[in-house]
C-alpha cells in the first residue's frame, strides 16, 4: 500500500499562490490515480483535481484555470500549484490515491489518504 504525506499549506492573501506537496512512500504514485480533495468547516469533502498517468487530468470547475496538478516520479511526489487563490479556497486539503481505473470525483472511491494540510486565504 502507499502512504501519503501532504505539506505546503499555510496562510496567504487573496490573489496569492501556494504549492502543496504530497509525498508518497511504499509504492509508486504512477500506479495510482492521484487526487486532491478539500474540506471546509461544516462542509463535505469535495473533489479538486485528479490525474491518471502523465496526461489525463480532471479539474473541478471551481479551480479550473487556477490550479495545476503535476507529479515528479523521481521524488514520488504529487504537487498542487494553486494560483489566484480566493477566500473560498480555504479548507483542509487532502491527497488521495485510487488503485483502480478511471478518474473519479467521489471521495469514497479513493483507497488511501494523507492527513491533510490547512490552506487559509485571507481577503
Amino acid at each position: 500500500q502507499v502512504q501519503l504525506v501532504e505539506s505546503g499549506g499555510g496562510l496567504v492573501q487573496a490573489g496569492g499562490s501556494l504549492r502543496l506537496s504530497c509525498a508518497a512512500s511504499g509504492r509508486a504514485v504512477s500506479l495510482y490515480v492521484m487526487g486532491w480533495f478539500r474540506q471546509a468547516p461544516g462542509k463535505e469533502r469535495e473533489f479538486v483535481v485528479a490525474m491518471r498517468g502523465s496526461e489525463t487530468r480532471t479539474y473541478a470547475d471551481s479551480v479550473k484555470g487556477r490550479f495545476i496538478i503535476s507529479r515528479d516520479l523521481n521524488k514520488n511526489t504529487v504537487y498542487l500549484q494553486m494560483n489566484s487563490l480566493k477566500p473560498e479556497d480555504t479548507a483542509v486539503y487532502y491527497c488521495a490515491a485510487d488503485r483502480w481505473g478511471a478518474i473519479k470525483v467521489d471521495a469514497s472511491s479513493y483507497d488511501y489518504w494523507g492527513q491533510g494540510t490547512q490552506v487559509t486565504v485571507s481577503s
